[in-house]
């Protein structure tokens, strides 16, 4: 595939997780092998490593917490099966739970690189930074 399609798989890729729509809808983005790496951050101190079953679940339980999300790609480099973006998220949460209230806004930048095969995801690197809540 192409560096552009590549760049508009990522961009289907994020208007999908955008719409918090059903988590096996990942299935069009994502490669059944997929690894996505998610480094320490204020959410996830710890960081995770994820396969596609733990995507999907992670799709469902913000889809949960989060009365809506948005991510907007702000910039991106692309080399050949290679795709590092800049993204901005914002989401809301739905209902009090844990250090969140109901109806507040979250917000957080992140550095997303993606390594594309046959038109899939097969690898995801996330470098998450939340705003201060």
């Amino acid at each position: 595939m192409s560096e552009s399609e590549n760049l508009s798989i990522a961009d289907a890729y994020l208007a999908l997780l955008s719409g918090m729509g059903d988590p096996d809808d990942l299935d069009a983005f994502l490669a059944p092998d997929i690894e996505q790496q998610e480094f320490p951050n204020r959410l996830t101190p710890n960081g995770a490593t994820r396969d596609l079953s733990a995507m999907k679940a992670g799709q469902a339980q913000g889809s949960r917490l989060l009365a809506e999300q948005r991510f907007e790609r702000v910039g991106a480099v692309a080399q050949g099966d290679s795709l590092a973006m800049e993204v901005v998220w914002t989401g809301r949460v739905r209902e009090a739970a844990g250090p969140f209230a109901a109806g507040q806004t979250l917000r957080a930048r992140f550095a997303m690189f993606l390594d594309f095969r046959d038109g899939k995801i097969v690898r995801q690197r996330n470098y998450d930074c939340f705003d201060p809540w």
